[in-house]
């Protein structure tokens, strides 16, 4: 009778043409076991709940930093203005050395040498003070212009300007004419100066004072225009400045011939 009511399972050839059956040939709620003591179906089955309840919590996975994103690569522009200021200054810096290395060899070549000017003699023609304390004054002045150099020639030019002053008064003026000087050539030029000047009491009482001492301070002033020539080349024009500081022995005696005590002059260049 127990034989009868045992159920019987029927082995399936799974390598015959036939459809491996997808539902469980033992229903889930019984409690079948198989001959090895196991039940298949339990090795498929989730773990009861109080098994989670006892597992350990696991910590959580690290979050992934994100990598800084790299810098945008330098703009263009910045190194082509670093070239061409490079370029700019090593331009300057040889054209610089071929101007020195130029200058050099001229200066070697020709041994420039600068021009020597003075103020030989000085004569009032006239010197008149008016009511109104305005002085007109006349001088004749002789010029010596002195050319020491070898290979070189010097044109003066039209435009030039000659001066005599008093303190910060200006008593008369003239110009140099054109002319050519030569190699190592020594030029006297008689120049006529004139003008008028507003004095005042003041300046004429300092001016008989000095005189009766014998020491007037004069000032002679000279702006030449001139080209200096190297052999055949002919330079730009620049302006020669001379200053000559004058003591001379008397100013208001009209017609007297001036002497000159003493004589200082400068010489320049204004390019």
């Amino acid at each position: 009778m127990a034989d009868h009511q045992r159920q019987r399972i029927h082995p399936v050839d799974l390598e015959a043409g036939q459809h491996r059956p997808t539902a469980p040939l033992v229903p889930r709620g019984s409690s079948f076991r198989s001959d090895k003591g196991a039940d298949p179906a339990a090795d498929r089955r989730p773990p009861p709940p109080q098994y989670h309840q006892h597992q350990q919590q696991l910590p959580p996975p690290p979050q992934r930093v994100a990598a800084p994103l790299p810098l945008p690569p330098p703009k263009r522009r910045r190194g082509c203005c670093c070239r061409f200021i490079c370029c700019t200054v090593i331009t300057v810096v040889v054209l610089a050395v071929l101007v020195a290395a130029t200058l050099g060899a001229l200066y070697l070549v020709f041994q420039p040498k600068a021009p020597r000017y003075s103020v030989d003699r000085l004569s009032v023609s006239q010197f008149q003070v008016d009511s109104t304390l305005t002085a007109s004054a006349r001088f004749d002045v002789t010029v010596t212009a002195a050319n020491p150099n070898a290979r070189i020639g010097i044109f003066y030019e039209r435009g030039s300007s000659l001066s005599v002053w008093y303190d910060t008064h200006r008593l008369a003026q003239g110009r140099l004419p054109a002319f050519y000087q030569g190699h190592r050539n020594t030029t006297v030029l008689g120049v006529v100066m004139a003008g008028q000047a507003q004095l005042g009491s003041a300046v004429i009482a300092a001016m008989q004072d000095a005189q009766q001492t014998g020491a007037v301070p004069l000032l002679f002033r000279a702006d030449v225009p001139v080209r200096v020539e190297l052999g055949t080349l002919k330079l730009w024009t620049v302006t020669s400045r001379v200053r000559c500081d004058l003591v001379v022995d008397s100013l208001l005696n009209a017609g007297s011939q001036i002497k000159i005590k003493a004589s200082n002059c400068k010489f320049s260049f204004k390019l």
